[in-house]
C-alpha cells in the first residue's frame, strides 16, 4: 500500500520539462504516495506561449514512469493522442476520490470550476487547475483548491504545486516553499 498521508496535486504541465520534472522531485520531497493530476498535460495550447523547455516527449516519459501513482483528469488542452502515449486514464471531465475523510472533486477547471461548482456539501473538496493561478480557500466548509501552474504560472504568481493532507491544501512553489494555505 502506498503512503497516501501525502496528495501531490499538479496541474498546467503544458509540455514542459521542468513542470514534468518538478512533479517528481515534489512528491519525492513530501513523500507523496498519489499524484492527482488536473489535466493539460502535454500540448501548451494555443492561447498559451509554448515553454521555454518544452519537450513532450520527455515529459510522456516522466509521467509514464509514475502512472500507478497518478489519477488525472482531462484538460481542454488534452486530445485523444494523448491517451494513446500516456499509460494512464487521461480523458475523463471529472474524478470523485474520498481522501482524509473527505469528499473530493478533481476537475480541470474548464468545465466545472469555481464559479461553476459541482454539487459539493460542507467538508468537500473541490480541486482544479486551467486558470494557472494558484487558489487554497475553505468557503462555505467546503476547500477550494488551485495548485497554480507547474510551467506557465499566470497573475505574477512562482511555477507551483499543491499537496493535500489530513490538515488541508497547500501551495508551494516550486522551491518547495509554502505559498499558501487552507485548512478543512
Amino acid at each position: 500500500m502506498k503512503n497516501t498521508e501525502k496528495i501531490l496535486v499538479i496541474s498546467d504541465i503544458h509540455g514542459s520539462l521542468k513542470g514534468a520534472l518538478l512533479m517528481e522531485e515534489a512528491a519525492s520531497k513530501h513523500g507523496a504516495g498519489m499524484i492527482l493530476c488536473l489535466g493539460d498535460v502535454l500540448y501548451h495550447g494555443p492561447r498559451n506561449d509554448l515553454p521555454d523547455d518544452y519537450a513532450p516527449k520527455k515529459v510522456i516519459e516522466i509521467m509514464n514512469r509514475n502512472a500507478e501513482d497518478i489519477i488525472a483528469v482531462r484538460g481542454n488542452c488534452e486530445a485523444e493522442v494523448d491517451q494513446m502515449v500516456l499509460s494512464f486514464p487521461c480523458m475523463a471531465d471529472s474524478n470523485t476520490l474520498y481522501l482524509f475523510s473527505h469528499k473530493v472533486i478533481m476537475s480541470h477547471g474548464h468545465i466545472y470550476g469555481p464559479d461553476h461548482l459541482p454539487l459539493l456539501q460542507k467538508g468537500d473538496v473541490f480541486l482544479y487547475g486551467h486558470t494557472h493561478l494558484p487558489a487554497a480557500e475553505t468557503t462555505d466548509g467546503i476547500l477550494i483548491g488551485n495548485p497554480g501552474s507547474a510551467s506557465l504560472p499566470k497573475g505574477g504568481h512562482p511555477r507551483s504545486y499543491g499537496i493535500l493532507d489530513a490538515s488541508g491544501f497547500t501551495v508551494y512553489t516550486a522551491d518547495h516553499s509554502e505559498y499558501m494555505h487552507a485548512d478543512f
